[in-house]
């Protein structure tokens, strides 16, 4: 036959919700009131300790509650075990409060970690725009067929290798740069006839005459003639594509027709590292858009929030000194405790055997010697 359950309703399973209150009520409130006595015997000042939690953020009922939830699980008796539930309840909540320091430290870390990340990834960025729009502009330079390795550009081809955005790429093309001056060019880039003119315009000012603007023949020592030209003479238009087939460029005239064919091969290598370290650039700002819109991931967050601050050795110390006492409080409970029942079980067996096992042992012994003696003087 199937046992047929009848299902409470709500309005019963809240009357013997209340019933239950009201059986356990005395019991809570003796409980808590023994809580209260135990805790102005050992001086623990409830008003100060509140107004301190509140202070931290933390809820006074929350303390209260876990002594409550501790003296029910030990039930102390007598005020050295409820001294002890009171210091195990204090070192728990210590031990939580480190927890939350912990995980505070590791939030300001991550939030300071995050507004910083979206600025390091835009100033990337931007370094990355400004690095290729820089590498065009010279990639445009050299794509002019009598094209001469200027000044301007070298300086620039040296500040990106400095900063190692090309790589070992940057110092080839810094190689083919220096293959392309003017021939009688320096490293640095300094064309004889324009130290000529700076030398030319530093005395014109001395003597208060105007700078030179325009081509100035002047003799060498040697009596060789050379042409001085103002800043920005030689430049050209980087759009002006030419080819092979242009005019001879007259503002060279030391290279030669066979000079800038040798020439060539030196310069489209060049164009194509220009172009595709420009590509790559790009290629690598496009990435970092990327990530930024669609965050950090897991690992760099935990990464972010590692304890490397000076105080996580001494906040690690704490909570490994706060864990070390609660198990020696709950040691030292557990050995009272044990102690309790073997002196009640002590006194129980006393109890029951002392006094019936004494009168059987007084009879024994005053008859049997007798008996026996009688017996051995018979025999």
């Amino acid at each position: 036959m199937a046992l047929v359950t009848k299902q409470m309703t709500e309005k019963q399973l809240a009357a013997n919700r209340e019933n239950q209150k009201l059986c356990n009520a005395p019991v809570v409130d003796e409980r808590r009131e023994r809580v209260h006595a135990a805790l102005r015997r050992f001086g623990y000042n409830v008003q100060a300790e509140e107004i301190a939690m509140r202070g931290l953020g933390e809820d006074p009922a929350d303390f209260q509650g876990l002594l409550e939830a501790l003296w029910e699980e030990w039930n102390p008796a007598g005020s050295l075990q409820e001294g002890m539930v009171i210091r195990l309840t204090r070192v728990m909540w210590l031990a939580n409060r480190s927890d939350r320091s912990q995980e505070g430290a590791a939030l300001r870390r991550a939030q300071s970690a995050d507004r910083g990340r979206d600025n390091r990834l835009h100033a990337r960025m931007m370094r990355l725009k400004m690095t290729v729009e820089t590498l065009r502009s010279l990639s445009r330079s050299v794509a002019v067929w009598h094209y001469v390795t200027s000044r301007e550009d070298l300086e620039v081809m040296k500040k990106l290798r400095q900063e190692g955005v090309a790589g070992e790429m940057g110092e080839i093309a810094l190689d083919l740069f220096y293959q392309l001056q003017k021939p009688g060019t320096d490293e640095d880039g300094e064309d004889p006839d324009e130290k000529n003119r700076r030398v030319v315009n530093s005395m014109r000012s001395i003597f208060g005459l105007g700078k030179i603007e325009a081509p100035v023949a002047m003799l060498t020592p040697a009596g060789e003639t050379l042409v001085v030209r103002p800043e920005g003479y030689e430049e050209v238009s980087p759009d002006s594509e030419e080819d092979e087939n242009s005019d001879k460029d007259d503002r060279y005239p030391t290279i030669t027709e066979e000079d800038w064919k040798a020439r060539e091969r030196a310069r489209k290598l060049l164009r194509n590292i220009l172009s595709r370290q420009a590509e790559a650039c790009e290629a690598q700002r496009s990435a970092l858009l990327k990530e930024s819109l669609a965050g950090p991931s897991p690992y760099e967050l935990a990464a972010e929030i590692a304890p490397s601050h000076a105080d996580a050795l001494l906040m690690r110390r704490t909570q490994d000194a706060n864990m070390r006492e609660i198990r020696r409080l709950i040691n030292l409970l557990l050995r009272i405790k044990r102690y309790e029942r073997q002196m009640e079980a002590l006194g129980k067996k006393g109890a029951l055997h002392d006094v019936p096992e004494m009168k059987g042992v007084s009879n024994s012994e005053s008859e049997c010697p007798k008996d026996l003696s009688h017996s051995n003087e018979n025999s």
